[in-house]
């Protein structure tokens, strides 16, 4: 260990000695070689001749400087203003051809469609929004039970296309009894007219009790500023009938896996249809609230309660037949979609 010690110590002192020599020799004048021509010859400089940098910042005029370095030129003082720039001098940048932009300018004559490097048609590269998606979802698909009676509910939309223009699908119903007790469904053509919005346009088909109606449907579908997807949809159906569906519904992430959905669904129509036992004005709403777990986005089954009321002559034409117009029903259910 002693010995280990000692010979780190020698290294160390021979290594600073080394480079303290070669410090000494880097600051000591190099030899100027004399500018009569005799290269070959070794020799010092004469200082005498020398004029340090502080007495005086170049030689005199009367005596040339006899070495080719300068020593005058290394004081401050002795720095002349650098020329100024001649800027005119300078040629502008020359005019930027018309086919500079020109994709096809230096492609040789190949287009992406044509030439030896083409692609087959089922192989060429598109943009998203060229290519055509589906989506299919079960938003309600549930058991209800009032009290009083049992039944079962559905509620969903599918549709096809691009990120513009689609085909909607969109259904909901109600089964008492075994009985399909009401049935809405519409098939639209959606159309994007701005980020998260989209107008709908087609055709409404009712059936269940009563008489089967037919509608023309127009309306516009999205989400809403804080999150709220928002449906609205007027219809126009035969003998001057008219209807105002709103419907609304928010998601209230309780964790990334539990979700609490309230939702609110309103009827509105303008001329009554005694046959199907609706009235003129505001009919029916329909407001409730599901938990759901979701396993994956895909699938998640919830639980939840649900108030329906019916208003005005719709309410009136329910007691006349001997219904309730008003009843809170808890639901189970799953959502799902792919």
């Amino acid at each position: 260990m002693k010995w280990a010690a000692k010979t780190r110590s020698a290294m160390m002192n021979w290594y600073l000695n080394q480079t303290l020599a070669v410090l000494m020799v880097a600051a000591t004048p190099a030899a100027v070689a004399q500018p009569n021509g005799h290269e070959g010859h070794e020799g010092h400089s004469n200082n005498s001749d020398i004029e340090h940098p502080l007495k005086a910042s170049k030689p005199p005029a009367d005596k040339p400087a006899e070495h080719g370095m300068d020593h005058g030129a290394m004081h401050p003082t002795s720095i002349e203003p650098a020329a100024e720039m001649d800027h005119a001098g300078m040629s502008m940048q020359s005019a930027t051809p018309a086919d500079a932009r020109d994709p096809h300018e230096n492609a040789g004559g190949y287009t992406r469609e044509s030439g030896p490097y083409a692609l087959p048609p089922e192989q060429v590269l598109h943009m998203a929004d060229e290519h055509a998606y589906y989506a299919v979802l079960l938003n309600q698909f549930e058991y209800r039970n009032d009290g009083s009676e049992e039944g079962a509910g559905y509620d969903g939309q599918a549709w096809f296309g691009t990120s513009y223009d689609r085909a909607v699908f969109k259904a909901e119903g109600e089964v008492t009894g075994g009985t399909l007790e009401e049935a809405r469904t519409e098939l639209l053509w959606g159309h994007a007219i701005a980020n998260y919005w989209d107008t709908q346009l087609g055709a409404r088909y009712d059936s269940g009790e009563g008489p089967e109606r037919a509608w023309l449907a127009i309306g516009i579908q999205g989400l809403a500023p804080y999150w709220f997807e928002v449906e609205t949809t007027a219809y126009v159906g035969d003998n001057g009938r008219t209807a105002l569906r709103l419907e609304a519904d928010y998601e209230l992430l309780l964790t990334q896996r539990l979700i609490l959905q309230p939702s609110v669904e309103i009827n509105l129509y303008g001329k009554a249809d005694e046959e199907r036992g609706i009235g003129k004005g505001l009919a029916e709403a329909d407001i409730g609230v599901r938990l759901r777990y979701e396993f994956s986005r895909r699938l998640a089954p919830y639980v939840g309660v649900e108030a329906v009321k019916k208003f005005g002559d719709t309410g009136d034409l329910a007691r006349a037949e001997g219904s309730d117009t008003s009843a809170t029903r808890w639901v189970a259910g799953v959502r799902f979609w792919f």
